[in-house]
């Protein structure tokens, strides 16, 4: 989800076969030994299938459906009990009681209890595990000392005790009023005692504890999950499966809908964007969503350093020189709207007009100035490289992106795609992206410290969370830890003030916040899509 870069996907039938029909598993489908599965797109990903290690929506899509946490949310980003009882704070916040429900099973026969959650959060958290979602466990006492070098993997997080079977108590390094929901979160789910024998082999077959049963990945073609008849959570499934089938191409996802080989693909290509809405062969969504789209520049990158007032003029010059109204209007078709800070107007606390938004507004003049300014410190002569994945829907927007700054600030730049999405956050992960690249934010949980502390707090950098620009700032580091012990009201304003750094530093450049959009077949019903600008694939039937 997270650096979640968002990636997309599909394979063509041909014009001669969209004309005559097109074969057709979704049309059959419902007639399938009588089971309705429905067919979705994907794309390939990135790892196994380990919750504690996803970090991008291709492999947490899938994940989603098999795995429980102690919450969920609805589809507005209200909380609901999934395998927690209760979920009690003390008197500040600093420690917190989870009583998991008594009786839950993991697919394979064996009980969800207390120690279910404690190792499986010890394991993520431990650095020697390198999971890409260490860092949200970074509040809870003992997540220091897993970080230390010479860790074996198996030691476990101080501040979480076993009480009981179904009884566990976390303790934390400071008040985090966040808690309760940020546990709804992938990473935070149980896993079974076979997991520890081989995560990479688990990764492969994962066991179930939610609403669907994992039954087999074709890489690079398919992952199918069936329904899962003990589950007994609120994620009811109201179908017999889905199946996530991987594409490398948008606009063969969207044929394939139109002609009846696919159910639903929510990747609609720039080209369809202006008439996906009017088209009578599929049924249409369209809605403001959370997603946030941006580029990030690594934070020392030469000449472009954050901490350097070269660096933050030059990146300050870049934002204001890209016009993100002519993107939306002329690329997008206005199914989008320009971001004007790191959260998204679904997110508690959002404000379009923080000091500094001005530097994510278009301003040719001001930008060559800033530009001008930092050459004066520094000439730079380099071309501004933009990576991204090819297979996604991003080549039109980084084309446009390229364009600006070489009309607008006389520099050079191009863009440098990289084939398929695996490939592509492998190389962000692994920091092989020299210049800039393409990213994005699909929210974790309701919240402006899903936004924030995971994809720029130092504490996520260095390979241990989604901030892999590698971006610190103390002053950001501080507010955001007042803002975790803070009340509602208190922790808002704290969350715009660090969102004011940000406006000012931009260790990533906000583009827009993308529309939760998609088509299916017409006989599709129970489509919607969440707060995340997910489709809630358990409700889909027809």
């Amino acid at each position: 989800m997270k650096n979640k870069a968002l990636a997309f996907a599909a394979a063509a039938c041909s014009l001669a076969m969209l004309l005559g029909g097109c074969g057709s598993s979704a049309k059959n489908a419902q007639t399938n030994g009588g089971k309705v599965i429905i067919t979705v797109s994907n794309s390939e990903p990135q790892n196994e299938l380990v919750p504690g290690n996803i970090n991008e929506n291709a492999g947490a899509r899938p994940a989603m459906l098999v795995n429980s946490t102690l919450v969920t949310f609805d589809e507005k980003g209200n909380p609901v009990n999934e395998d927690a009882e209760s979920i009690t704070p003390n008197a500040d916040a600093t420690q917190y009681t989870v009583k998991v429900k008594k009786g839950k099973k993991f697919s394979d026969g064996t009980p969800i209890t207390a120690e279910s959650f404690v190792k499986a959060w010890s394991f993520v958290a431990n650095a020697k595990n390198a999971q890409k979602c260490a860092s949200f466990f970074q509040t809870i006492k003992g997540y220091a000392d897993l970080q230390k070098d010479g860790t074996k993997g198996d030691e476990q997080l101080s501040g979480l005790k076993v009480v009981d079977e179904n009884t566990f108590t976390v303790d934390l390094e400071q008040p985090d009023s966040v808690f309760p929901i940020k546990v709804g979160y992938l990473a935070f789910a149980p896993l079974p005692e076979s997991f520890y024998k081989d995560p990479k082999a688990y990764g492969e077959k994962p066991v179930s504890s939610g609403p669907y049963l994992f039954k087999s990945w074709d890489h690079n073609k398919q992952i199918e999950v069936v329904k899962n008849p003990d589950y007994d959570g609120p994620r009811k499934a109201q179908n017999d499966g889905v199946t996530f089938k991987v594409y490398t191409d948008g606009n063969a996802a969207y044929r394939d809908v139109q002609a009846g080989n696919l159910d639903m693909t929510d990747n609609i290509p720039d080209t369809q964007t202006k008439t996906f809405q009017k088209d009578t062969t599929v049924k249409a969504y369209n809605r403001p969503g959370s997603v946030i789209q941006q580029f990030t520049i690594p934070s020392s990158l030469p000449h472009f350093d954050v901490k350097t007032e070269e660096g933050k003029l030059r990146r300050q010059a870049i934002s204001m020189a890209i016009d993100r109204k002519v993107i939306i209007n002329k690329i997008l078709n206005g199914t989008a709207s320009p971001a004007n800070e790191f959260t998204s107007p679904l997110t508690p606390g959002y404000k379009a007009d923080l000091k500094g938004h001005e530097n994510v507004e278009f301003n040719a003049k001001k930008a060559k100035e800033l530009w001008a300014k930092a050459d004066k410190i520094s000439k730079y002569d380099g071309s501004l490289t933009f990576s991204y994945n090819a297979d996604g829907n991003a080549k039109s927007v980084f084309d446009a992106v390229v364009n600006s700054l070489k009309n607008n600030l006389g520099i050079k730049a191009e863009t440098t795609p990289i084939p398929t999405f695996q490939e592509f956050r492998n190389a962000c992960a692994k920091r092989q992206i020299k210049g800039a690249w393409r990213a994005g934010w699909m929210p974790d949980y309701p919240s402006a410290e899903n936004y924030l502390t995971q994809e720029f707090a130092s504490v996520a950098a260095d390979g241990n969370g989604s901030n892999e620009g590698d971006y610190k700032n103390p002053k950001f580091d501080d507010l955001l830890k007042k803002a975790a012990s803070a009340k509602p009201e208190e922790a808002i304003k704290l969350y715009q003030q660090a969102n004011e750094i940000l406006l000012e530093d931009l260790p990533s450049v906000p583009l827009f916040y993308s529309n939760a959009k998609a088509v299916m077949v017409p006989t599709l019903k129970g489509f919607t899509m969440d707060w995340q600008n997910m489709p809630l694939y358990y409700q889909l039937h027809k």
